[in-house]
């Protein structure tokens, strides 16, 4: 107790630069005017994780399994256990995994999907946990927009209605996210022939500074037609390293290749951030 009294007013200093150390650092945060977004290394699947300025959060798949917990680790603040919401493209579980373990223990705000069902169990129990965490929940087409801030939208291209029963890849969610003169276009796991609709119905709306590309890379997206018309700087392929698939094909790399497109990987870059200020972009791996 004497030792207590004796350093009682160092304890005190120190606790008090403590509480200005975090309420600056969190005013910071919020006064930050970059956009970033993160492709998250999750193996063989899908994570993208955006951060407008002044803090709003999106979180586009979960990967394969709980490694998404390990990285929103790593890039969130340990005091953040918020997130605005989750965007479910598909529901295959390389994408949706991920996903039911970040409900479980972040607090989610709203879950944003196709309507896109499935019958797998990993499905239901993403179903189920929305439910018992009573989480709204919202079903998205094509026109919708999503405000991550007054700067930041998210602009929903795909789909454009879904079908029961009908083929999960063609019922994808496809958005395209604006900062600024920037843009960052998210696939999923989107295929030559939803690739073909854009083009006819979008065409010059498509082009993006940056590209993820469909299905990890496969040969059954990424087709000349659509990379031309998207023109992107930066192509983000998330992919498993020595997977069994082969993702991403050497077609693929080569055609990015031939349109001057700089690639990054997951499997060779794990996690790849990219920063926006409106004007222009900067990667960081």
């Amino acid at each position: 107790m004497d030792n207590f009294k004796k350093y009682y007013k160092w304890y005190f200093l120190v606790f008090i630069a403590a509480i200005a150390f975090f309420v600056w650092y969190a005013v910071f945060r919020e006064s930050r005017k970059e956009l970033s977004v993160w492709m998250l290394d999750v193996g063989q699947g899908d994570g993208i994780f955006i951060e407008a300025p002044s803090g709003g959060q999106i979180l586009i798949d979960g990967g394969p399994n709980k490694k998404i917990l390990q990285e929103l680790g790593n890039i969130m603040p340990f005091y953040d256990k918020q997130i605005d919401a989750v965007l479910l493209t598909h529901p295959h579980e390389d994408h949706l995994n991920g996903l039911i373990e970040v409900l479980k223990k972040y607090r989610v705000l709203a879950v944003l999907e196709s309507g896109n069902k499935s019958d797998n169990a990993s499905y239901k129990e993403f179903e189920n946990t929305i439910k018992q965490k009573n989480i709204p929940r919202f079903f998205i087409k094509k026109g919708t927009k999503i405000n991550i801030n007054e700067n930041a939208v998210l602009d929903i291209l795909l789909p454009v209605f879904t079908i029961k029963n009908g083929d999960i890849h063609n019922q994808m969610v496809v958005a395209k996210l604006n900062y600024g003169k920037t843009d960052f276009l998210f696939t999923g796991d989107m295929e030559k022939n939803l690739e073909n609709y854009l083009v006819l119905t979008k065409k010059e709306n498509l082009k993006s500074d940056v590209l993820k590309i469909g299905h990890h890379g496969s040969r059954t997206s990424t087709s000349e037609e659509f990379l031309g018309w998207v023109f992107p700087q930066i192509a983000l392929i998330s992919a498993g390293q020595n997977n069994s698939y082969g993702h991403p094909t050497k077609e693929i790399l080569n055609r990015l290749d031939s349109f001057a497109v700089k690639i990054f990987r997951t499997d060779l870059d794990g996690r790849i951030k990219i920063k926006s200020d409106g004007e222009t972009i900067e990667v960081e791996k």
